[in-house]
């Protein structure tokens, strides 16, 4: 039965092709009203074409569903304001917040320049906060509301040449657990989603990139090859369930989804502990516990070749 988010009114950036298309679709099927953001954009970020967010449109709406098309872009306030004022004008209301928007712009390092950073932190984090913040304005005064942000295993675990990518990923992570924190006293939730899926983004990332990765012990290319077969699309039924009533006391959460597994990714917290009693190391003190205990046997994620 298609009722899970019946009478919902949600919001999806990036809705128009891989993750967010997938879930803009699902969440049209169970009863939400969509409204489908994106400006149609290459995948580093170049170009506009309104007809990739107005096809989704149409197709959510010749397959009965209710979904208008938005290509607003996330990067700044304004565009973030008139995001959720997009389902004020034509639905009244706002109940679901999905931010898939992404572009890529990979590099490594001492590559990488200052443009392809700034670009990849505004569509990514900002985007994140520009429609969040907006949303939370609304969602304070009725007292409700769901958040889905998306991070990434770049971000959680860290994968070479992503340092944009992965910072900005992983500043999801953490803004969600803040905003999770900020609003939950108003019952509304937020949790992260890090997806493994074959996207346009995946497909952009050269081979060499893949290959120094693998070389480096960093991500294997059999790792690459897997990825290359995991439907986008798989990632929208667990989306959904955290925008429907049934996830309403989990808030502040990060989960892992790819194919048909979801996985709940532990919060942070202490593994190891050396203490000094009075308080204050001496260098001489220090470095031969943090050596034999605190730091003994940890795995180096790219040793020197």
């Amino acid at each position: 039965m298609a009722d899970f988010l019946q009478d919902k009114v949600a919001i999806v950036t990036g809705a128009g092709r891989g993750v967010g298309r997938g879930v803009a679709q699902l969440m049209a099927k169970e009863g939400a009203k969509v409204i489908v953001v994106d400006p149609g954009v290459n995948v580093d970020g170049s170009g506009f074409d309104q007809s990739i967010a107005e096809q989704v449109a149409q197709e959510i709406n010749q397959a009965g569903g209710t979904a208008i098309a938005c290509t607003e872009s996330v990067v700044t306030m304004d565009g973030g304001e008139r995001i959720i004022q997009t389902a004020i004008d034509n639905f009244g209301k706002l109940d679901i917040v999905v931010t898939c928007a992404g572009i890529l712009r990979d590099r490594m390092i001492f590559n990488m320049s200052e443009q392809e950073w700034d670009d990849v932190i505004s569509v990514h984090l900002k985007g994140t906060f520009t429609v969040v913040k907006n949303a939370c304005i609304l969602f304070r005064q009725q007292r409700s509301g769901k958040i889905i942000t998306f991070s990434s295993q770049s971000g959680l675990v860290g994968n070479s040449g992503q340092a944009n990518y992965g910072a900005a990923k992983s500043g999801i992570a953490g803004f969600t657990k803040v905003v999770a924190r900020d609003m939950g006293r108003y019952g509304v939730t937020a949790n992260s989603i890090a997806p493994r899926a074959s996207t346009r983004m995946i497909g952009a990332i050269p081979d060499s990139a893949a290959e120094i990765r693998a070389r480096g012990g960093v991500a294997s290319l059999s790792e690459g090859d897997e990825l290359q077969q995991l439907d986008p699309d798989d990632i929208a039924p667990f989306v959904c369930y955290l925008a429907s009533d049934f996830a309403d006391n989990v808030n502040g959460q990060t989960f892992l989804v790819h194919g048909g597994d979801v996985s709940l990714m532990s919060q942070p917290r202490p593994e190891r502990v050396i203490f000094e009693p009075n308080g204050h190391w001496s260098l001489d003190d220090l470095a031969p516990l943090a050596r034999n205990y605190l730091t003994q046997g940890l795995a180096n994620p790219a040793p020197p070749a």
